[in-house]
């Protein structure tokens, strides 16, 4: 039996010490840096910066072969993408209207709004249920619910809709 498999000596343990704290810390720095953006609400593309920093992280410490130079770099890479990408968002109305979803009416007038609904494969159900966590009791009590960038509802209760002037830029989704 090859116990290779249980260990391997102390080198690759003292390397995966040094490189993840390495690691670790300039991740850390990075995301300091970059200010609180990061740390927000997450879009899909917050998503994909995270899933990818992650699987990044885990085979620099798993890879014999990287070198801290290049994990790095692959980091740097990574968060200086992801400020570019923020930086395009906010100077570029063009920019944020090809890449961001916007938000999305899915329930106005008392009724789910049914193309917005199938295209976002969300239920009746889902919308009682943002209601419920709104603290309201029923749909009955609901003005508007819509579907946020960040995948999460915003639920406006009928009694504070008022003229219902809020939900005029919507009314197109």
């Amino acid at each position: 039996m090859d116990l290779t498999l249980w260990w391997d000596g102390w080198d690759p343990i003292i390397r995966i010490g040094v490189i993840g704290t390495l690691g670790y810390i300039w991740l850390v720095l990075l995301l300091r840096t970059t200010g609180p953006r990061n740390m927000a609400k997450m879009t899909p593309f917050d998503f994909v910066l995270t899933v990818t920093l992650g699987s990044a992280f885990g085979r620099v410490l798993t890879a014999r072969e990287v070198t801290v130079s290049e994990a790095v770099m692959a980091f740097t890479l990574l968060i200086a993408l992801q400020w570019l990408l923020a930086y395009l968002r906010r100077s570029s109305r063009g920019f944020t209207t090809l890449v961001d979803p916007g938000p999305t009416l899915l329930f106005h007038d008392g009724q789910p709004v049914e193309k917005a609904m199938r295209r976002h494969r969300f239920t009746e159900s889902d919308l009682h249920s943002a209601a419920r966590e709104n603290g309201l009791g029923s749909l009955e009590d609901v003005a508007v619910v819509i579907l946020q960038a960040d995948g999460t509802f915003a639920v406006i209760p009928a009694s504070a809709m008022g003229d219902g002037s809020a939900v005029r830029p919507y009314l197109g989704s």
